[in-house]
């Protein structure tokens, strides 16, 4: 990798450039609902009323999803950042593989059929573990469905789908609306040749998805109820929504309990020896842990009781660096020349930070879906651990915990450049408690001008964005009139998913020196922009010059 060249412009400055993701904060299109423009958010209001700022697109094709129905995520949204370009990502990747049946051609789909074709083991089972919605997130149900058809094609005589209720990407109280067309999917596939059933299952934020090793009591109780049968018995999977919801008023999808299907008194989807087993979310955060267990010889943090032999695979490589899993269905987006790599390059001093829910974004996909680091040397991450406790019971989460660090570290002259999350809008966004919404807004916020004070002590620069928006819509809204929709004791319907909104990009330079257009109004910086412009952006004011093939800067220079 080649140094950036610098910008003899340039005049520097004193302090380091100070990139702030507001993880899941945008502009919303409806006042009601929207916990940013409802919230008092003082500082945040008079950065952007006072410095240049523009609104970057952060969902769709901006950041590589196949269409702009699509809702923008933090994986895609701090690749985007951190790359400088648009990648085709994981859903596009998928369903392009199914269309073209590149996947069914490749060698990790052939082992796992063929070995659950050998009927030297008995009835060997194909299970599909994964997100069951059609959020386009973390996977999608066509792509499970394709999956499912293609094995009947392939005469695979016995299928088990481990299914985690969605509730943050799609509707919080939508599961059935999933469930019921895709029982009668299979209902129509099966045949005394073919048996294709759901074995198991839980809300997402209870089993099997966590991720960046914050609670791998998620994991253990997943693998309890996928792979040994141990949950709560039922006999169907909609029994155990309907029987959740009766025992548990309120709970919403994400946090539904674990439960087996059984007949007889006996689970119909354990995983035993011989087996195949494909985990069909195709985005790699909250991929990673089940894996491990699944995959490590030497694996520790929790007592898998037995570790079947079976045929492994993920939907995508989730960890290009570590090549996890060994077995993949479809190759992820190369991502190279990354900003980060460039950086370390130019002998750029970086620093990292976020707490545990949001610190593999400033990091591993910050840099294009890599572990570890490009220079020891020159970078220095750092992570605060996350409570292990529902967002919603303390949002103000650990954004003032970052921010200590940061103001420590923006006077101390290690640092050329630092990026940090703030995970409040999204983290607790997700929980649909909108008052729980606006109180992490307003102690953010608090953040916000504690970091100002900081960047203009120390001479430095701040830019202030995010990867996707969130807070700004947590209500659902009528698609035709725009109305709130009201449950059925007339209170607004929590939204629990991603926004397609556009989101901020303020540009805080208090010992400006004449290289940009700089002024608190419309065409200073460059508009129709999405959040890959960020790179170039702080490559300029660092004082390099951006690589030709990176998205264009928001500046004018």
């Amino acid at each position: 990798m080649q140094a950036l060249k610098k910008n003899p412009a340039w005049k520097g400055r004193k302090g380091p450039v100070v990139l702030v993701i507001m993880d899941g904060v945008g502009y919303g299109k409806f006042k009601e609902g929207d916990a940013v423009v409802n919230s008092n958010m003082q500082n945040l209001t008079e950065l952007a009323k006072n410095n240049p700022n523009t609104r970057l697109k952060a969902h769709g094709t901006a950041v590589g999803l196949p269409s702009d129905e699509d809702m923008g995520n933090s994986e895609v949204g701090h690749n985007a950042m951190g790359c400088g370009r648009v990648f085709n990502q994981g859903a596009a990747l998928v369903s392009r593989s199914i269309d073209t049946g590149a996947m069914f051609e490749g060698s990790a789909w052939k082992e796992i059929t063929n070995n659950v074709r050998n009927e030297g083991v008995g009835s060997p089972t194909l299970h599909f573990i994964g997100l069951f919605s059609d959020g386009n997130v973390h996977s999608h149900l066509d792509h499970l469905k394709a999956m499912i058809v293609q094995a009947k094609k392939e005469n695979v005589k016995r299928v088990r789908i481990h299914v985690l209720f969605d509730g943050r990407d799609v509707g919080e109280t939508s599961a059935l609306e999933y469930l019921d067309p895709f029982e009668s999917f299979l209902k129509d596939l099966n045949n005394e040749n073919f048996d294709a059933k759901i074995g198991s299952g839980g809300g997402r934020m209870w089993i099997t998805m966590d991720r960046y090793g914050a609670d791998w009591s998620m994991v253990d109780r997943g693998w309890q109820t996928h792979v040994l049968g141990t949950a709560r018995q039922f006999a169907s999977a909609r029994e155990a929504v309907e029987t959740y919801r009766k025992e548990i008023p309120g709970i919403i999808d994400q946090d539904l309990k674990e439960f087996v299907v059984a007949e007889g008194g006996k689970p119909i989807g354990t995983i035993e020896d011989g087996d195949s087993v494909v985990y069909f979310n195709f985005r790699g955060d909250r991929a990673l842990e089940i894996t491990a267990a699944f995959e490590d010889d030497n694996f520790d943090k929790f007592d898998r009781a037995r570790r079947p032999k079976v045929c492994y695979a993920g939907m995508m490589e989730y960890d290009g660096d570590l090549h996890v899993p060994s077995r993949y269905l479809v190759s992820p987006p190369s991502i190279d020349k990354t900003m980060g790599e460039y950086l370390a390059a130019s002998g750029v001093r970086t620093l990292a930070i976020s707490e545990t829910q949001k610190y593999g974004h400033v990091t591993y996909f910050f840099n294009g879906n890599r572990t570890g680091k490009f220079d020891d040397k020159l970078e220095d991450y750092i992570e605060i651990k996350s409570d292990v406790i529902p967002f919603e019971q303390k949002p103000l989460m650990k954004c003032a915990e970052i921010t200590d660090k940061v103001i420590e570290a923006i006077p101390s002259g290690k640092y050329d450049f630092i990026r940090l999350n703030f995970p409040n809008g999204d983290m607790v966004g997700h929980t649909g408690v909108y008052k729980a919404v606006i109180e992490s807004m307003e102690g953010m916020d608090v953040q916000l001008g504690r970091l100002k004070k900081a960047v203009s002590d120390a001479g430095a620069l701040m830019v202030i964005t995010a990867d996707h928006g969130n807070s700004d819509d947590m209500f659902e809204h009528d698609k035709k009139t725009g109305a709130v929709s009201l449950k059925e004791d007339g209170t607004p319907k929590a939204k629990t998913s991603h926004s397609l909104n556009p989101v901020p990009c303020i540009i805080y330079d208090p010992e400006y020196k004449g290289e940009y257009t700089n002024e608190p109004k419309e065409n200073c910086l460059n508009e129709g922009l999405g959040i890959s412009s960020i790179a170039s952006t702080c490559m300029q004011l660092l004082g390099f010059i951006p690589p030709d093939d990176y998205d264009k800067s928001v500046l004018k220079m």
